[in-house]
């Protein structure tokens, strides 16, 4: 049986002693029957993933078969959570193939890995078939799962035509599938098994030719920045022009797997899906978030995406960022307002350059807390 893929540590303290392949074997089975006291949904999934490894083939069949028969309000929590690993709904969506309400939820949640909604892609039904053709970021971040929509049977058509006509348009060309042949002829005009596309840059090749630049990561998040020599500056500007040359669907691969360069670069493009591919990248870094917490460049829609992700708001310094940019919606930021230190919002209340509501709010609070302090007004009567 091969080793879990997950660390002991992803668990709760409390629960890494049920998932333990050292522990006694009567706390594994308590834990792969599900007998663990308040435990939330999202933790007995991962839980539940973690035990299907165990080395006793009891124990993982255990496992499997209480993951097979949880209820349906313990399932649609877990696999709503964007903070279940990708791995643990992978394995959920097997246990719960049979259900469409449960792969649905797995086809929303953004955590969950390309691989898997590709695997989905090409047997689910219509109404799912129609969720994986409106999710375009990863039509064009995964070609494979364009692939698996066009081997479905049970696609429609009309959704076959909408999804293989966007990628078209975004530079994706695959001659070897026929569906987005005709697409092809449908969007440009022209056979491209006749005359194929001329190729344009793509994400591997600029990768592979400044792996320093675009690829590898550099100096770790505070190291000071290196002078920048002249033969750099020019490698640097003929980075940018020739990814500006390339299709939208290359972009979003270099925003996935490129570096920070590529992230911070890919980051100004004026296509939402590349900002969007930049942000969701998986090696992004916390000091990313935090600079784009504090930019008042960044678009709307990447400053949805982190104070949307409850994961970035356990940084601190995150949600005081957020709160202090303009560009956050004032019901978002002022919630978050009421989550800040005392001495966070003291200074609030002083800073002239947090927009206006934030700073009348942060002085109010300032003021019913000393009034709370002092005691009612006129004592008793």
């Amino acid at each position: 049986m091969p080793d879990c893929p997950l660390p002991l540590e992803t668990l709760p303290k409390p629960l890494q002693k049920h998932a333990d392949p050292k522990a006694p074997l009567p706390l594994r089975t308590m834990g792969a029957k599900g007998l663990v006291p308040a435990v939330a949904a999202a933790d007995l999934a991962t839980l539940l993933f973690m035990l299907a490894h165990d080395p006793e083939a009891a124990v993982r069949d255990t496992a499997a078969k209480t993951a097979e028969g949880l209820p349906e309000k313990i399932w649609s929590v877990a696999l709503r959570s964007d903070e279940v690993p990708g791995a643990v709904l992978d394995w959920m969506a097997d246990r719960l193939s049979q259900r469409e309400g449960a792969l649905e939820l797995v086809l929303l949640n953004p955590a969950t890995l390309d691989g898997t909604v590709a695997r989905l892609a090409a047997i689910v039904p219509q109404r799912l078939a129609e969720i994986v053709r409106q999710n375009e970021l990863r039509l064009l971040r995964h070609e494979p799962i364009v692939r698996a929509l066009c081997a479905n049977p049970g696609v429609l058509a009309s959704t076959l035509d909408g999804a293989c006509d966007f990628c078209v348009r975004n530079g994706l060309t695959l001659l070897d599938v026929p569906q987005m042949v005709e697409a092809h002829k449908r969007v440009h005009g022209v056979d491209p098994t006749v005359k194929p596309p001329e190729p344009g840059e793509t994400a591997a090749q600029l990768m592979a030719e400044y792996a320093d630049e675009l690829a590898r990561d550099g100096a770790g998040e505070g190291a000071p920045p290196a002078a920048e020599t002249e033969e750099q500056s020019t490698r640097k500007l003929n980075i940018t022009q020739r990814v500006m040359r390339m299709s939208v669907s290359e972009k979003i691969k270099l925003a996935t797997l490129g570096n920070k360069e590529a992230r911070t670069l890919l980051l100004r493009d004026a296509n939402k899906l590349v900002c969007m591919a930049a942000v969701t990248s998986p090696r992004i870094t916390d000091g990313e978030i935090l600079s784009l917490a504090n930019s008042r460049t960044v678009s709307a829609d990447v400053l949805r995406h982190i104070y949307g992700t409850r994961e970035y708001l356990k940084t601190y310094a995150i949600k005081i960022s957020l709160v202090k940019n303009p560009k956050v919606p004032l019901p978002t930021a002022l919630k978050m307002l009421t989550t800040l230190q005392e001495k966070d919002i003291k200074e609030l209340a002083r800073d002239r350059n947090v927009p206006q509501t934030i700073q009348a709010q942060a002085k109010a609070w300032m003021m019913k807390k000393e009034q709370a302090a002092r005691g009612p007004v006129g004592g008793k009567h």
